[in-house]
This record gives C-alpha cells, structure tokens and sequence, in this order.
C-alpha cells in the first residue's frame, strides 16, 4: 500500500493567510522569477486551488503524480485531469503554457540556424515539435538549394509503416514547390533512438523514390525526448 504522504498544517492553509512574501505571485514580483519554485510557478498558472487544498499543495500533487517537470509537460489532457483537483479550465491553461514554452524553442531555434546541414541543429528544431509526442509522427522538411527551410508538414500520425508512409504524401508538395531536397523526421515515444525494420525499409522506399523525381532525400531523423539518430550520420543513407 502507498503511504499517504502529509503536508504541514501551515501549507494546507489559504495563501491569502501566508505572509505576503513568501505568496507565489508577490514573491515573484519582489524577488524575481527565478527565485520561484517550479511548484510556485504551477500554482501561479492555476490560479487557485479547491476548498481542500491550495494551489501550492495542488501543484505539488501534480509533481508527485508525474514524477517530474518534464513528465508533466508532455501529459494529456485526460492524463492531467486525473489528479483530483483539475479540471479542464487548470488543464487547458497547463497545456498551453507547456506548448507556448515549445513555441518559443522552435522559433528561437529557426532564427539561429541558417540551414540546415547538420542534423543536430535540425533535431534542436523539431525536439520541441515531435519530442513530448505520445503517438508516432511523420514529418517532412522541405529545402531549396541553399539548404534553406522552404515548409515543413506532417503526413501522417499513428503507428508507422510504409503503407501510411507513401511517397506519394511525402513528394507530392515537394514537387509543387520545386523543392532541391527534403529531411523526414519522426519520433519514437518509447525514447529508443535505434530505428526499427520498418524504418528503415520506409527509408529505403522513399530514397528510391526521390532519385527517380530528382529530390534528395538528404536525411531521415529519429526524435526523442532526450536525443536524436541521424540515418545519414549512421550510413544508412
């Protein structure tokens, strides 16, 4: 049986009763942002708490639930809402501030990188986007000569194999926008970077594909949450 773990009496008290520095959005505004607790910072996001536990206590429930900051951003929406004490409205707001915080990776990443030969920059790119993903996700880049982004799109969603994958969905907006190349990338959710035989024969397909349309398949990329494996770098490509 788990033992139930108890907070002190004075936590379990409003916040409106704590001495107003040590209130997370006052402490925040006096002593700086990183003087907070990234449980301090869930409760300032949740705004309140219930008639039996404050925000605080209600952050630190979602800490113990997912074990850590990263496990919590990359739940669900059900997944959150199971913690007794959120609702949709608290789960909604968690969400779109993990997704922003990604947002705002992905921007910053595109700014700084000029092209994208190195598929350690394109990892740092699209970890924000494909990394804390629950299901497989196919995504192609499309790059002119200069080896610049021209778009990028996910084809599709699920459980990859090569009848999902087909050549036709990967080429077909490369070939309208007289694409040079591309780089296709999916994640694996299971955090094991090494590529399985479907992978690879979907590789296989699609390089295939693109010597015979004259666009390059420069690359196809593994991404995890804590990696990345480059078919190019291991000579699969």
């Amino acid at each position: 049986m788990t033992e139930k773990i108890h907070e002190p009496d004075a936590f379990r008290s409003r916040i409106t009763d704590w001495p107003l520095e040590e209130r997370p959005r006052e402490k925040l505004m006096h002593t700086g942002v990183e003087s907070v607790s990234s449980a301090e910072l869930i409760a300032i996001l949740l705004g309140q708490g219930t008639a039996k536990v404050n925000a605080v206590e209600l952050a630190k429930k979602l800490m113990r639930r997912f074990g850590s900051l990263e496990k919590l951003s990359g739940a669900s929406l059900e997944e959150l809402q199971e913690v007794s004490g959120i609702g949709p409205a608290k789960a909604v707001t968690l969400l779109a501030a993990f997704q922003l915080y990604r947002n705002l990776q992905k921007e910053k990443a595109k700014l700084e990188i000029k092209n994208f030969r190195n598929p350690a920059e394109v990892a740092r790119v699209y970890q924000p986007v494909l990394g804390h993903k629950e299901q497989e996700s196919f995504y192609v880049v499309l790059l002119n000569t200069a080896m610049n982004r021209i778009q990028d799109y996910e084809v599709t969603k699920g459980t990859l194999d090569s009848s999902l994958v087909h050549p036709r969905e990967v080429f077909n907006k490369a070939i309208r926008s007289m694409a040079k190349g591309l780089i296709v990338l999916h994640n694996h959710p299971s955090g094991k970077l090494t590529p399985s035989e479907e992978d690879i024969t979907i590789t296989k397909r699609l390089v295939e594909s693109g010597r015979i349309l004259g666009i390059d398949v420069y690359d196809h990329i593994i991404i995890t949450a804590d990696g990345f494996y480059s078919f190019k770098e291991n000579g699969l490509i």
